[in-house]
């Protein structure tokens, strides 16, 4: 904890914080807050310090509320407002960006891979600010593909395959010709014959089906970069929290993702760079990650679509329990609500007789906890009110209750 008489505060207002009902970090941010007020009494200190503890206080959730029910009207009633659109361009207006509904399903799915995966690519400080060095970066992830290198002929007469790249590209790609040359032949299994910006190679026996064939794998090698990246935007943007102190940015934007090779490429800030993909995320990163992109994109979905007025809390709570195991596992009936140990719990959410007869025929029992079991046998749920007992003395006139 930050020491407080090095903040200049005496023993007076040190005492009025520390008597709070605070968490250490909240501490932290009121003795911060009270250093920077010269001329401050302790009754005025006292008073910031009990209207902080008061708002915590409110912020708490109280004893037997149920807090999954709360959270799935919250979420789930906003919901139905998001628009079916499955294509939104949002933040790059280059990049198609799933968004809406369908990425919400995505989410709670937990898909193994989104309908359109992108990286947000942050860079480090020279990449950052430099713009050729910022595209050295961009073609060491996006993928370059033959024809973006040049133009693909077929020489029937010689069965050969010719590629005349272009030295532009060439130079701009950080590739040479020679490099090419040997990639095809590392790939292709073939001889090639390469003169200045010429490549030529072709079947070993004169077959214009082998021809053909030779130009469709060469259409597939990745000459440069990361073979799911089709494409990089770079823009410069921005930046209020920059690690360098830089006023603008290069960031990079990209179609499809492969966050382990990215965070690998010199020049990239794995600090701050992120996908779309959550397993990605949970791969690489670890299950604490995996959540905090699991309420970052569920968040930024819903405030696309202007519902910017959910507690983040709620938000929370669905990442804590798709992430609660150690894994990553989704909302639906082969996920969390597949897996309740209540037999009612799960019948009531999909393939009812189902479960029902699994349960019948390994003798299960349904203790009836939770909320949804109680609602379909129609007893009060042990929740809120639901969970106190009251009784009334009838041995005097005065009423007691339990």
């Amino acid at each position: 904890m930050t020491n407080p008489s090095a903040l200049g505060l005496d023993a007076d207002v040190e005492a009025v914080v520390e008597d709070t009902d605070l968490p250490p970090r909240l501490k932290d941010r009121v003795y911060e807050t009270l250093a920077e007020r010269d001329e401050l009494t302790i009754e005025q200190a006292d008073d910031v310090a009990q209207a902080v503890e008061s708002q915590y206080r409110d912020t708490r959730v109280d004893p037997l509320d149920p807090v999954g029910t709360v959270s799935a009207q919250s979420i789930g009633e906003p919901g139905t407002q998001l628009t079916m659109n499955t294509f939104h361009y949002a933040g790059v207006a280059e990049i198609d960006v799933t968004q809406g509904l369908p990425r919400l399903i995505e989410l709670v799915d937990a898909r193994k891979t989104p309908d359109t995966p992108t990286m947000t690519v942050h860079l480090d400080e020279e990449y950052a600010t430099e713009r050729e060095k910022a595209h050295e970066v961009v073609w060491k992830i996006e993928a370059t593909k033959i024809l973006a290198l040049g133009d693909v002929s077929t020489n029937v007469a010689d069965m050969r395959v010719v590629i005349s790249l272009n030295e532009d590209t060439l130079n701009e790609r950080m590739i040479t010709a020679e490099e090419v040359a040997e990639i095809i032949e590392d790939q292709l299994g073939v001889k090639t014959v390469q003169n200045g910006t010429t490549v030529e190679f072709g079947p070993e026996e004169p077959s214009y089906r082998d021809l053909l064939q030779l130009v469709e794998e060469l259409r597939e090698i990745t000459f440069k970069g990361i073979e799911d990246i089709s494409r990089v935007v770079i823009r410069r943007e921005e930046m209020d929290d920059s690690p360098f102190d830089a006023d603008e940015e290069f960031v990079l934007y990209t179609e499809g993702s492969a966050f382990g090779d990215a965070l690998a490429i010199e020049g990239v800030d794995a600090s701050r760079t992120t996908c779309n993909n959550i397993h990605e995320i949970y791969r690489n990163l670890g299950v604490e990650a995996a959540r905090e992109i699991i309420i970052e994109e569920t968040k930024n979905t819903l405030v696309e679509q202007g519902l910017d007025n959910i507690n983040v809390r709620h938000l929370m709570l669905v990442a804590d329990i798709m992430t609660n195991e150690g894994t990553i596992e989704s909302i639906g009936r082969h996920g969390i609500a597949g897996n309740k140990e209540s037999v009612l719990a799960r019948a009531a959410y999909e393939v009812t007789v189902n479960h029902l007869l699994n349960a019948s025929i390994h003798g299960e029992i349904d203790s009836i906890d939770g909320v949804i079991e109680n609602v379909i046998v129609g007893r009060p749920v042990k929740l809120g009110t639901g969970d106190v007992d009251l009784r009334m003395g009838s041995t005097s006139s005065d009423t007691t209750a339990d």
